[in-house]
């Protein structure tokens, strides 16, 4: 038993110092997040003086910017540098965050909300185009596993410091809360700047890099850039659409259990602290062994399964008794979780087999593009199907589902082609 236990906690501690070092920035920014998250609707509220709709409203004009930034920023990654876009939209988010305590009105709150959509998207797009650099090819699947493991366990960090600034029931805290993200910012920043530089970027300017690395700096057609590899587009649009399963987690399943089922509301801490939980341990188990393509469809399909489970199961819960409709629910959450677990380990796979090396922050844009098409309409939609038409609803978001896993398989495979035409057989990325 001990050395089972050993076993098990060893596993959870990422292999590598850079993975390791990686694993802390992803806490980091996850804690100082996760911190002003947690009081954001009292700051937004009493803080800045907004009513909920226009919170509601300023984070829509917010997500509409984020959209038509996305694919430019990825560009930005590949003419400037994948470190350093990660480093400046880490400190100007930073800067970002030092500025709310002095906001007031809906136009400074739509401002700054604008500002930190095309801030997060040029950290992103950075961040993703680092990890996939800096990794060998071996290592990139299992380290974004640890990743995200050390992303849940911050915004859980947060949310207890969040919570415990909230307690004190003190407007003066809440509107200074956003400095200690911005501290927390700042140290992430110059972590980011101590971090190896990938050996693509070494020594050179990135654009300088891009151009030696391009077929046709040697005289052989250019590659075609991300947005003519429609086996990508496809894919990233299918997976956004398996990714759904975010919707039933954090929206659908809760509107469902308070106004369809006789569960006790309180269960709803239960629910998100299971699935928070489970994204913290098992990552590291649920990746291993996804090495290729075929792999990623494995986890794909296993996805559909558990979402299609998840639909079944909590589709039950507006007939029965309380404890059983709290029992089936807390089911459903779990199933759900399990269709993120899954999709997950397939969608790191995706990225690290499927993306051109030399272009892999214009992959990543055009990936957040499609990737917001296959989920933008899905809180509306899960949301009336269900609400609207109960068990029909249900199994209509369950077809959804299985549609999109059967369109990813030739998309998937599309890509691949695509890849082993274009793209260049090996590719030297740093170890250290």
């Amino acid at each position: 038993m001990p050395s089972r236990l050993g076993t098990f906690i060893g596993r959870l501690v990422p292999p590598t110092p850079l993975s390791r070092r990686l694993a802390l920035q992803s806490l980091l920014f996850s804690t100082g997040a996760g911190t002003f998250n947690t009081g954001s609707a009292v700051f937004f509220t009493q803080v800045v003086g907004l009513s909920a709709a226009k919170v509601g409203l300023g984070m829509t004009i917010a997500g509409v910017v984020s959209f038509f930034v996305a694919y430019p920023a990825g560009k930005m990654v590949d003419r400037i540098g994948t470190k350093r876009m990660w480093a400046l939209g880490t400190i100007l988010g930073a800067a970002g965050f030092a500025a709310w305590p002095f906001i007031h009105g809906f136009t400074a709150y739509v401002l700054v909300s604008v500002l930190f959509e095309v801030v997060n998207n040029i950290g992103f797009a950075g961040y993703n185009a680092y990890v996939l650099s800096v990794l060998p090819e071996k290592e990139r699947v299992e380290t974004q596993a640890h990743l995200y493991s050390a992303l849940n366990l911050g915004f859980t960090l947060g949310a207890i410091i969040g919570g415990i600034a909230l307690a004190f029931d003190s407007l003066t805290l809440i509107r200074w809360l956003p400095l200690l993200t911005t501290v927390i910012g700042v140290v992430n920043a110059y972590r980011i700047t101590r971090l190896p530089q990938p050996r693509r970027e070494v020594d050179s300017p990135a654009t300088e890099a891009v151009e030696a690395l391009s077929p046709a700096a040697a005289g052989t057609p250019a590659v075609p850039g991300a947005m003519r590899n429609t086996g990508w587009l496809a894919t990233s649009f299918f997976t956004g659409i398996l990714w759904t399963n975010q919707v039933l987690l954090n929206v659908v399943i809760p509107l469902w259990l308070v106004q369809r089922t006789h569960a006790p509301h309180w269960i709803l801490a239960w629910l998100f602290g299971t699935n928070t939980v489970l994204c913290i341990f098992l990552p590291q188990f649920t990746s291993k062994g996804v090495d290729t393509i075929t792999d990623a469809l494995r986890r794909a399909r296993w996805a559909t399964g558990f979402f299609v489970l998840s639909c079944l199961i909590t589709m039950l819960t507006h007939s029965v008794a309380a404890f059983w409709a709290a029992l089936l629910v807390w089911l459903g959450h779990v199933t759900v979780t399990g269709a993120e677990l899954a999709i997950g380990s397939g969608t790191w796979a995706f990225q690290a087999k499927l993306m051109d090396p030399s272009r892999r922050g214009e992959y990543g844009g055009a990936q957040e593009v499609f990737r917001t098409l296959g989920q933008w309409w899905a809180p509306a939609a899960y949301t009336w199907l269900v609400m609207s038409h109960g068990d029909l609803g249900w199994m209509v978001i369950a077809v959804i589902v299985v549609l999109a896993a059967i369109g990813l398989h030739p998309s998937a495979r599309a890509a691949e082609r695509f890849a082993q035409r274009h793209f260049a057989a090996t590719e030297t990325v740093s170890a250290t």
